[in-house]
């Protein structure tokens, strides 16, 4: 059974733990505590979760010994921002990857691009890659409270002993990178993590540091680009993201095309033929 602890920094800043072997979803769980009237500051965890869901309601399967994890937070920040609590969420996440798992393999991504020294890298909006592979998804819900305070549960899934087989995309595990730990020690520097980056973004007012963070650890920045938005496929180059983390393509004109969500392809995978 794996055994998930708070680490030092999350205590002494408030947050609380409640850990379960399995769950159907843990997102869903911390959307029940809203309802119950629990504070927020909690995280909820679990080494397995039976119907976990991704972006755009894709399933997100979370076999034992991966991590499933979510954070509810509650203020009164603004929608906008409250938006962007997905990339601290990465940030807190590689942070934490970087402090426990064997440096990543130095080579050719999965996906046809090229990889940064000794790093895990964040795609846009809400995944963090290895090896150029997906490890790990990220998925924001909100309730708006009679308050009129936001309720946001931020949920984290990452693949610690296994990986999907029968993905149309490049997946990866921990267990293959060398990592000999389990999701108990991977949690332990996560709400770690979390403490620090949460502090800098300020409830949004730390938006732009948290933006220059993410850029240093941008997956395809400067590289080939496709974008799929409402059915249609928008090619150019990534840009950067802008203030309010939006993606931004170059396009074959030199025109700047911000987006606000879209599924993202880099590499071999942005030039092929549309189907």
């Amino acid at each position: 059974m794996t055994t998930f602890r708070l680490a030092p920094s999350a205590i002494a800043a408030g947050y609380r733990l409640e850990a379960h072997e399995t769950v159907g979803s843990t997102n869903a769980l911390a959307m029940e505590r809203v309802r119950e009237g629990d504070r927020g500051d909690l995280w909820i965890v679990a080494s397995r979760q039976e119907s976990g869901r991704g972006r755009r309601g894709r399933e997100w399967a979370t076999p034992t010994g991966n991590l499933a994890a979510t954070l509810l937070t509650i203020g009164t920040f603004q929608p906008a921002a409250a938006a962007t609590l997905g990339f601290v969420a990465g940030l807190a996440l590689s942070d934490a990857l970087a402090a426990v798992v064997p440096t990543v393999r130095i080579g050719v991504a999965a996906d046809g691009g090229n990889l940064k020294s000794g790093r895990f890298e964040l795609k846009w909006p809400n995944d963090v890659l290895a090896d150029g592979a997906k490890l790990s998804g990220i998925l924001l819900e909100s309730a708006l409270l009679p308050d009129g305070r936001f309720a946001i549960a931020v949920g984290i899934g990452v693949n610690v002993v296994a990986h999907p087989e029968d993905v149309p995309y490049p997946a990866t595990s921990l267990r293959k990178l060398g990592f000999a730990g389990d999701a108990g020690d991977l949690f332990l520097a996560l709400s770690d993590a979390w403490v620090d980056n949460s502090r800098l973004w300020n409830g949004g007012r730390g938006l732009e540091a948290i933006r220059k963070r993410w850029l240093e650890r941008a997956a395809g920045l400067g590289a080939p680009v496709s974008v799929r938005i409402d059915g249609r496929v928008v090619r150019g180059v990534f840009e950067t993201i802008d203030e309010a983390c939006c993606f931004v393509i170059r396009e074959a004109d030199g025109s700047l095309l911000r987006v606000a969500a879209g599924d993202v392809h880099f590499g071999a995978v942005a030039s092929a033929r549309d189907d």
